[in-house]
């Protein structure tokens, strides 16, 4: 039976579980576990970081741990009782184990590997720790190492800050706001900023000395030199050298390491330097010889400098090179340093090229006990301490230093009978009282222990040597009496003996007979001779003579004559020695009792540092004086007290405070004292009103703490001695002495008067005497005297006063004091502190320290105080402190948050930490108030208005609180405690809201402000629990639940109560609302969602409907989301919710459309947001960003958001070189505009500017974007337009640069080349796909040299998820349906719309290049299939197409790569349907590449020898063969009756391609190369094959024709202008349907044309082949196109009314009466559109006419849907041909122009073919001109269009590639020669007759010229210019000129014309024009 656990609660998991049993629970080795159930060897419970799952798991697993219980129950939760840091440790380490691992994911492998360190790294530690070994002081280490590094990985991931007091996690519960927030500030500012260290040290490694002449043992002295004051700062450095330049000892580190210790910061100067002095040790010469002599000298070697300043900016411990230099002359070595650093370059010159010293130098900082924590190795592995010559800034009391320095200055020596000068050595003894030499108290310096002596080294022939050669005397302080130092000079031969030879000495006694020891500074010494040493031997001999030049009697002038002498320096560092006589006369005052006076009148003078000496000792002879005579010297001895007493104030003395203290509790002995001091210090405050001079009375009172530590220790020490005798006494002396004190404080003063600076000085120390009087005096008592004390200080203050602040420091004092921690005396200090607290506080001064009392006085108030019985003070305190504070601290934290911060950074840390120190008091304040303290805080306002303002108030605090600049970003802690403290106080203060500002008190400010306050704290990131870890979202939870659904629970409540008020908050509250209901809190979410159903409803009883409701909504939808809120749950709850509300309402229906919309923003917002996660710009992106856009235009005309979004497409598309797009899409912002002047404001990065400047600004812009993506023809319209502009305004100049502009893009469009794209259709199917592209279909613009291949793979790139299908038939509801993603790619070709570009001969290819792949709305793909069975000998005769033509929502390119598929036509080709188009498409590129060849285009004839080889080697092996095989046969001919016009065709087609092929050959032969001729001659013997298997004996009369040549070479100048004559044979007009009537688009297979050629094909010899001139390829019909690897360009054609065949029964004459009788009157045409027949100006004579027989063909003569019933009446492509290029008259840009040809003023009959769109027919048998053998190439009339199909297919085959084209059919009208008249088409009934062949069946049928429809209306008024016929016929020249064509912008109302004449039965299949843009208002 399972029992609940009493004590097993807690435990860490021993060993894994994989809870494989029934309800088990699964376990990791570590995993901490709560318990709470066990049963018979199981426990149940949880893991404590997921406690939500519960489990069983084997109790042997578990290893228990002792833990405390807390909510004991259903709810209780554990903590382990084990040391703070441990629990922190494992918490923290966990959390980083996760984060760590993502710090390897992201690549970021430094800090990776530091962490992993720093974790092991407590690892070890924590084991340490839980060992339980370490010492108390080592625990301590330990446990702040951790805690170091724990901060540090806190800091280095980004997580919170820890508040911690004594390195252990503190409770925010548990202390006050207040105290928090300074652990708070302390960390934060210790992490910051770390303290400059006042003290520090160098580290000195000596390393080696390297040079080439090296062979003796060297000395290096290392010392700081100040080379300001040309001194030395601290003693030598010693380290001897071995002979290769090592140190000597390398074992012994404390031998070439030292510290040298001490330096304050004022010694790391750029003019302090180490300096290395190097003396080498062996021969007097450098060179001498060996052997010469055994005696060694100490000889001058080298000097090294190094500035000190550059060791601040080196790394941590680099190894130093140091140039050694020599001096040139000895006798400057003393000073050779000095002229290194002057760079006196004269005096020395480096030693040797490569001499170096080598160092490692460091500089340490901080005191040195830190430094042996930090540098424990350096310590323990030995280093020897290099001191400061004299003593450190600060000196250390107990600290023992006895240290005399001398210095060898300089001597002058005689000759001594010598012809040269001496070589002198200098040897130093020390000798004590007894005259023996003391051993090891002589050192050269540290490093090397001291010796007995010590040798000079010796300066060559020098009788005035300068050594300055300092050494240490480290003598003990015992055996300075008496002791002496000897100086021995010998001079050193260099003769073969070597010896040194003495010849004098010198001495010098260490301390005077009156007990003073020697004085520092220099002092010439007396030389005495002596050349024995054994006259030495008693010293008692020569210590009874003078040895100081300065201390000679005057009468010994012998001695003061002599010129030798000897100088030294003398410098003393030492605690207890001193040179000072007057200390010595004071400390010995009994003996000369006449001197007291005097004494005491020169302590002032004597140096700080010898009195804190000797301070216990001066402090006893003061006391001593006093209790002997204290009338006579009481004032002197106080006033000496006094001195003493401030000079330990002086930073450098400090710290001698204690010593003091000390000597004050177990020294002072003076029991009658207290009687004078107090006497004394009452005599100073009674005189300071009326003296002159405050100096010394304000020192008297800066020494009072002291003071009164004498005076009560005195006191204290009378009282144990006489059993407290005179109590009343004394007490009534300390009353009259605070009487003084308070009168002389209430004394007003103005401004700064010295009395007002005493009263200052004595506020700043008052506050110290508390804590002594509390020895003697009541906790009361003392409360008394400090409060009349405070309360005597004058009332008024003065702003500029400084006693005000010094009133406030002194508070600030009393609070932190010892005496305020007491209940009893805080109730009667407080009411003094809060009075001066609220004057400053209400004025704005001394924030800074009423912010540190404030911070003070409610820490003392925590909630969680110790004992019952104060809780009524506690509770009394806070009345208090509410009633007088919390007003002024509500302004004062308004007042300092709007101030704009302070500019140094000091002033700033300053102005933030005032801020949050009054934020952390009102925080503390507001938890200590209880539910009484609320209502005796509401009850206090008398009236409504300064309860409002109250309220206003502090919801305009809690706002600045919640803002995240409050606190630095890791300190959640406080801002978890300040979001606790608001939502409790804002739930008191709701109830103030609802009972005083409803019904008839509405007040809508303080509504507001409620509401914005909830809404601004729900929304505040620290609440967002959803970004936390699991662990710290469990702590937040345990600890204060989760406060945004408490909050927003309360503003539901709130919400509810409003009632009608509510109007006033809509629209004003939806957005925030909105917001609300976006952060992803399921609980908050159906909480809020339903006030926008309230919303609704009271809108719609306002006005009837909810527009404000949805503006708001939708406008408010867009900013929030794309910040990152909301999600796909969000949209569904949303929805959800409130169509469930609206269920019963009778708004019902406009409430759902309106639900329906934002939820369907939502879902493209949401698209939006997830696209722009991603890394690059991708065509996704943009999809979804014109989605979005086009959704804000159409469906929620949003103007601005139309716009906004206009311009984050623009950046998309720029970003990814879309400029092209990038030009389209601004130019939909340029629509907007027009040319005015209104103003316009500030927008965007649009400056405020007038609209005209801003249009102009945007066309710039997008010309130049055109520019840049070569799309030249669209960047000339806005030129013409700018232009336009530029001149009504006459602004000429830069109208020049407009048309210099429009002119380099006319020349780029003929210079540069330009790439033709792929298109490419894309089907996105399954529900996985955004909702913009979500079972939709596509057709995209490829880049650049992409093909089907790579756009499939970018396409797979972009949708990393999605399955490419491999087919392209439609896919099943299962597909669309299916949660996944699908892809399917083929490549579509492009249907042109500009057919007249395209149909011109000459036009070049760089022009037309352009108008094949722009503005395309339609693009085909076709699908060959077999239908029936399948002919395995022909599979021609089964071979049908699917044809699919895809139109788009709008052309490309445009806005984006890619539009939407908006309609889908299917049509099936029939197999003959097919091979006339493979022939007619082969036949048009045949003739293509001849004229190309002809006309030299062609760089070479490859291409032609490809296509013609192709084409014959088909033929010959059976092409054209199988064709015959398919449909010439009788089965075919009987079986399909209806096919015998086309079978006619196809073999008129085929014996065409045979002229065509015969003709090429010959062009052939005349170009080919001769390498190629076997080739060519293969190729005529095939061609003969070939006409042999059709059957071809003679070509038919209407292709014998010889062919046409050019009559200059050029296809341009091929234009026939001679009207066709209409045959008097009738004719009937056939109309019939076939798939050929819809246009076809060819793509190139693998095997099509060369690129070269496609480009070349366009170039179309001349108007009379085809109305076509652009072709693509196609692959074959077993070839699928997703397989093909490039789509070219559409085959676009006008499309005309079919033509009337021409039949050769009938007379012209006859067709003409038949087919006008048919017209009805307003059918005929009229003058105004055709001219009239009779006028004789507008017959062409006889002998133009002369292409009548030129074969034609045209395969679509019968398709009805292109049947005109008027004359007026325009085609298909007619109309989109004549599409407008602008919208209307104001300049909107739909596509580019052609620009028209110059008009022409020849016969009329060519005006009237261009003008008439009516086909005739005509009789090639009544030609008046003679029949010729056409060619390939030739020329017809301008204006008469063939309709040849686009070649296509593959040079291998010229049958077998199954390419399709767009066949179109232009009309036209062909004048009669003679008197033959021009005549109309039948009208509509007539056309429809069935399609019937002549009566000679096997006659061909004759192709029909055709006049194409005039472009534009420029061409319709205007006649084309003339064209040269080819030979053989001829024409009159013209001679008029041509006229400048018009420009094409001001033709836009005529081009809108055309459209409108559009033939209502084909308006289905007419692409819509780009919409007109709304004119609305601009931005």
């Amino acid at each position: 039976m399972w029992m609940p656990t009493e004590h097993e609660k807690y435990g860490v998991v021993l060993v894994s579980f994989r809870g494989t049993v029934q309800h088990g629970l699964p376990l990791e080795i570590g995993d901490t576990v709560q318990i709470l159930e066990k049963c018979e060897g199981w426990y149940r419970g949880s893991i404590l970081k997921n406690p939500n799952v519960k489990g069983i798991f084997p109790s042997c697993f578990i290893h228990l741990k002792n833990a405390h219980i807390k909510n004991k129950g259903q709810f209780e939760t554990v903590i382990p009782m084990e040391d703070s840091v441990i629990t922190e440790m494992t918490s923290t380490l966990r959390d980083w184990g996760a984060m760590w691992k993502q710090l390897y994911v992201k690549h970021d492998g430094d800090l990776f590997h530091r962490l992993w360190h720093v974790m092991n790294e407590i690892l070890d530690l924590r084991r340490q720790v839980l060992v339980g070994h370490l010492t108390h002081d080592r625990m301590r280490d330990v446990k702040q190492h951790i805690t170091a590094r724990l901060d540090w990985g806190n800091e280095q991931l980004g997580l919170d800050l820890v508040p911690r007091r004594e390195f252990s996690m503190v409770d925010p519960d548990e202390i006050s706001v207040t105290e928090l927030y300074r652990l708070m500030e302390n960390r934060h500012r210790k992490k910051d900023t770390t303290a400059a260290a006042s003290t520090h040290h160098l580290f000195v490694q000596m390393k080696s000395l390297m040079s080439a002449n090296l062979g003796e043992e060297l000395e290096v002295f290392f010392h700081i030199y100040d080379g300001r004051d040309n001194r030395p700062l601290s003693e030598r450095f010693f380290v001897r050298l071995n002979k290769s330049g090592v140190p000597k000892s390398p074992e012994k580190t404390e031998r070439q390491c030292t510290l040298f210790v001490d330096l304050g910061s004022s010694d790391l100067r750029k003019d302090v330097y180490i300096v290395a002095h190097i003396v080498r040790i062996g021969r007097m010469g450098a060179g001498e010889k060996k052997n010469l002599c055994s005696v060694q000298y100490r000889r001058p070697f080298g000097c090294a400098v190094v500035s000190i300043a550059d060791l601040l900016t080196a790394d941590s411990k680099d190894d130093h090179l140091l140039k050694v230099y020599a001096c040139n002359t000895e006798s400057e070595w003393y000073q050779i340093h000095e002229n290194i650093i002057k760079k006196v370059n004269s005096r020395y010159n480096i030693s040797s090229s490569n001499t170096g010293l080598s160092v490692s130098l460091q500089l340490l900082h901080g005191d040195i006990e830190q430094l042996k924590r930090e540098y424990m190795v350096l310590f323990t592995r030995g280093v020897s301490i290099t001191k400061k010559l004299g003593f450190s800034d600060i000196i250390m009391p107990g600290e023992m230093r006895n240290d005399l320095y001398v210095t060898l200055e300089r001597g002058e020596f005689e000759k001594g009978g010598k012809s040269v000068a001496r070589n002198v050595e200098i040897t130093v003894y020390v000798l004590d009282i007894d005259g023996q030499l003391l051993k090891s108290h002589v050192a050269g310096g540290s490093g090397e222990p001291g010796g007995d002596e010590y040798h000079s080294f010796v300066l060559y022939h020098n009788n005035s040597p300068r050594w300055a050669e300092q050494i240490k005397l480290p003598i003990p302080v015992d055996m300075f009496r008496g002791s002496h130092v000897r100086f021995e000079f010998r001079h050193c031969s260099t003769k073969d003996k070597g010896e040194k030879k003495l010849f004098g000495y010198s001495f010098v006694p260490l301390m005077q007979e009156d007990g003073r020891t020697l004085p520092d500074g220099t002092h010439e010494l007396i030389i005495h001779k002596c050349e024995e040493n054994a006259n030495l031997q008693d010293c008692g001999r020569y210590l009874k003579l003078p040895f100081s030049k300065a201390n000679l009697p005057g009468n010994n002038q012998t001695l003061k004559s002599t010129k030798e002498s000897f100088w030294i320096t003398s410098f003393l560092c030492s605690t207890k020695l001193t040179q000072n006589g007057d200390m010595l006369d004071l400390l010995k005052w009994r003996a000369h009792p006449e001197r007291i006076n005097d004494s005491l009148s020169k302590l002032k003078d004597i140096d700080g540092a010898e009195i804190v000496k000797f301070l216990q000792d001066t402090l006893d002879t003061l006391f001593g004086i006093l209790d002997e005579s204290s009338q006579r010297y009481g004032l002197k001895v106080f006033d000496s007290l006094v001195h003493i007493i401030n000079l330990l104030q002086d930073s450098k003395f400090q710290h001698f405070k204690p010593v003091m203290d000390t000597y004050i509790e177990s020294h002072f002995a003076g029991a009658l004292s207290y009687r004078d001091l107090i006497k004394v210090l009452k005599w100073y405050v009674d005189r300071i009103i009326d003296a002159e001079h405050q100096d010394h009375i304000q020192q008297v009172l800066k020494a009072s703490e002291y003071i009164f530590k004498y005076i009560i220790q005195s006191r204290r020490l009378f009282s144990l001695a006489t059993g407290g005798q005179n109590e009343e006494e004394f007490r009534c002396c300390v009353h009259e002495l605070f009487m003084s004190i308070r009168f002389f404080l209430s004394h007003e003063n103005k401004g700064t008067s010295p009395v007002t600076q005493t009263q200052a000085v004595f506020l700043r120390t008052f506050p110290a005497v508390y804590g002594e009087l509390l020895k003697i005096f009541s906790v009361r008592e003392v409360a008394g005297f400090v409060r009349e004390t405070l309360g005597s200080l004058p009332a008024t203050a003065h702003t500029e006063c400084p006693l005000e602040a010094v009133k406030l420091q002194c508070i600030a004092k009393t609070v932190e004091g010892q005496l305020y921690t007491n209940p009893e005396s805080r109730c009667i200090l407080l009411p003094v502190v809060l009075r001066l607290l609220q004057a400053h506080m209400q004025e704005q001064r001394d924030l800074v320290m009423c912010a540190r009392i404030l911070t003070s006085m409610l820490s003392l108030i925590s909630h969680k105080d110790d004992s019952v019985a104060t809780e009524p003070v506690v509770s009394e305190e806070v009345d208090l402190i509410v009633e007088s504070l919390i007003g002024v601290l509500l302004r004062t934290i308004l007042e300092i948050t709007n101030r704009p911060q302070p500019a140094g950074p000091n002033a700033r840390l300053q102005f933030q930490d005032v801020t949050g120190e009054f934020v952390a008091c009102l925080l503390a304040l507001l938890r200590q108030m209880s539910d009484k303290h609320f209502q005796q805080l509401l009850q206090a306002f008398t009236n409504k208005d300064d309860l409002r303002d109250f309220l206003l108030q502090i919801f305009t605090v809690f706002r600045i609180l919640i803002r995240p600049e409050m606190f630095p970003k890791d300190w959640t802690v406080m801002r978890l405690v300040t979001n606790n403290v608001i939502i409790t106080t804002v739930l008191y203060l709701s109830d103030a809201l609802r009972k005083n500002f409803l019904n008839d008190k509405f007040d809508y400010k303080v509504w507001d402000s409620y509401f914005y306050l909830s809404v601004i704290f729900i929304n505040q990131p620290c609440l967002q629990l959803e970004s936390f870890s699991p662990s710290k979202k469990k702590k937040v939870l345990e600890k204060y639940g989760d406060m945004r659904v408490m909050m927003g629970c309360e503003i539901f409540s709130m919400w509810q109560n409003l009632g009608e008020h509510k109007l006033n908050f809509i629209p004003a509250m939806i957005g925030p609302f909105l917001e609300v209901t976006l952060v992803p809190q399921p609980d908050l979410r159906n909480v809020m969602i339903p006030i926008f159903h309230d919303m609704m409803d009271w809108e719609q009883r306002r006005s009837g409907n909810f527009k404000q409701v949805e503006a708001k909504l939708i406008d408010k939808l867009d900013s929030l989301m794309s910040e990152g809120k909301g999600d796909e749950t969000y949209r569904e709850l949303f929805n959800s919710i409130l169509l469930k509300k609206i269920e019963r309402e009778t708004w019902r229906e406009s409430g759902i459309s309106l639900i329906a919309t934002v939820t369907r923003l939502m879902e493209r917002l949401l698209d939006y947001r997830d696209c722009m996660k991603l890394g690059e710009v991708d065509g996704k992106k943009i999809g979804c960003t014109v989605s979005l856009l086009n959704f804000y235009k159409t469906e929620l005309n949003k103007e601005e958001m139309y716009i906004r979004y206009i311009h984050k497409l623009y950046d998309l598309h720029l970003k990814a070189q879309n400029y092209t797009e990038a030009s389209y899409t601004l130019l939909l912002y340029d629509e907007l505009l027009e040319w005015s002047e209104r103003p316009l404001r500030e927008f965007l990065n649009y400056p405020m500017q007038s609209e005209w400047q801003r249009k102009e600004y945007l066309h710039l812009t997008i010309v130049q974007n055109f520019d840049r993506g070569k799309c030249w023809e669209n960047g000339i319209i806005l030129c013409r337009e700018l232009a336009d502009q530029y001149e009504s305004y006459y602004d000429y100049r830069n109208l020049s640069k407009m048309r210099m502009m429009e002119a380099s893009l006319y020349d780029k469009i003929m210079d540069q080349q330009r790439l033709e794209p792929e298109f490419f259709r894309v089907g996105f199917y399954g529900k996985k796909f955004p909702f913009f592209l979500r079972n939709k279909e596509f057709v995209c613009r490829g880049h650049d040299y992409e093909r089907l291949e790579a756009f499939q793979q970018r396409m797979l790139n972009e949708f990393p998820h999605a399955i490419a299908m491999q087919h392209v038939n439609q896919p099943d509801q299962t597909i669309y349906q299916a949660e996944a993603q699908y892809l399917q790619i083929y490549a579509v070709s492009p249907i042109p719309e500009s057919q007249e570009v395209l149909q011109r001969d000459g036009v070049p290819d760089n022009i037309k290049s352009f108008y094949k792949v722009n503005h395309i709305w339609r693009f085909r793909y076709d699908r060959p299939f077999h239908k029936g069975s399948k002919d395995k000998e022909n599979e021609f005769k089964s071979l049908w197409v699917e044809r699919t033509t895809l139109t788009l929502v709008q052309s490309l390119p445009g806005i984006s790569r890619w539009f939407e598929v908006e309609k889908r036509e299917l049509v099936e080709v029939s197999p003959l349907e097919n091979a006339i188009e493979v022939i007619e498409n082969k036949n048009l590129q045949l003739r293509t590449l001849i004229a190309q060849c002809q006309s030299r285009q062609m760089q070479n004839i490859n291409p032609l020898t490809m296509c013609l080889n192709g084409v014959i080697d088909a033929a010959v092996n059976g092409g054209l063969a199988r064709y015959q095989e398919a449909f010439f046969v009788k089965d075919y001919v009987a079986t399909h009756p209806e096919d015998s016009e086309k079978i006619g065709r196809l073999r008129e087609l085929m014996f065409e391609q045979a002229h065509i092929l015969e003709y090429g050959l010959a062009v052939h032969e005349k170009f080919v190369p001769q390498d190629m001729r076997p080739l060519h001659k293969k190729l005529v013997d095939q061609f003969h094959l070939m006409k042999s298997s059709l059957g071809i004996q003679e070509f038919p009369a209407y292709v014998r024709a010889s062919p046409v040549h050019f009559t200059n070479g050029s296809p341009r100048t091929c234009r026939n202008s001679v009207p066709n004559i209409l045959s008097p044979d009738g004719g009937r007009v056939v109309s019939r349907r076939s798939p050929l009537s819809y246009p076809a688009v060819n793509r190139y297979s693998s095997s099509s044309l060369s690129s070269q050629a496609s480009n070349e094909v366009s170039n179309i010899t001349g108007q009379s082949e085809s109305s076509d001139e652009v072709f693509n390829m196609q692959p074959s019909p077993s070839t699928s196109s997703l397989s093909s690897n490039h789509s070219a360009s559409p085959n676009v054609t006008s499309s005309a009314p079919s033509s009337a065949r021409g039949s050769p029964q009938l007379s012209d004459k006859h067709k003409h009466s038949r087919d006008n009788s048919c017209l009805s009157p307003r059918e005929r045409p009229v003058s105004a559109i055709f001219p009239n027949p009779l006028d004789p100006a507008q017959r062409a004579p006889p002998h133009q006419i002369g292409d009548a027989t030129l074969p034609r063909s045209d395969p679509n003569l019968s398709a009805p849907d292109k049947v005109r019933p008027t004359p007026s009446s325009w085609s298909l492509d007619s109309i989109k041909e004549a599409r407008p290029h602008f919208s209307d008259s104001e300049g909107k840009f739909l596509c580019p122009p052609v620009p028209p040809r110059p008009p022409y003023s020849g016969s009329s009959a060519k005006s009237m073919r261009s003008q008439s769109p009516v086909p005739t027919s005509r009789s090639p048998q009544k030609s008046m001109a003679p029949p010729f053998t056409p060619s390939p190439t030739e020329c017809q009339s301008a204006g008469l269009v063939s309709n040849s199909p686009v070649l296509s297919g593959s040079y291998s085959s010229g049958i077998s590639s199954l390419s399709r084209c767009s066949v179109s059919e232009a009309s036209g009208t062909e004048g009669l020669g003679g008197d033959h008249h021009t005549h109309t088409l039948p009208p509509p009934s007539t056309t429809a007759m069935p399609n019937s062949v002549s009566s000679g069946s096997d006659e061909i049928i004759r192709r029909e010229n055709k006049t194409p429809p005039p472009y534009s209306v420029y061409e319709r008024n205007n006649p084309r210019r003339p064209v040269p016929l080819p030979q053989g016929l001829s024409i009159a020249p013209q001679s008029d000129a041509p006229a400048l064509p018009p420009k094409p912008h001001q033709l836009r109302t005529g081009s809108m014309k055309l459209e409108s004449s559009s033939d209502p039965r084909r308006v289905d299949q007419v692409p819509r024009p780009r919409p007109l843009p709304r004119k609305v208002s601009q931005l």
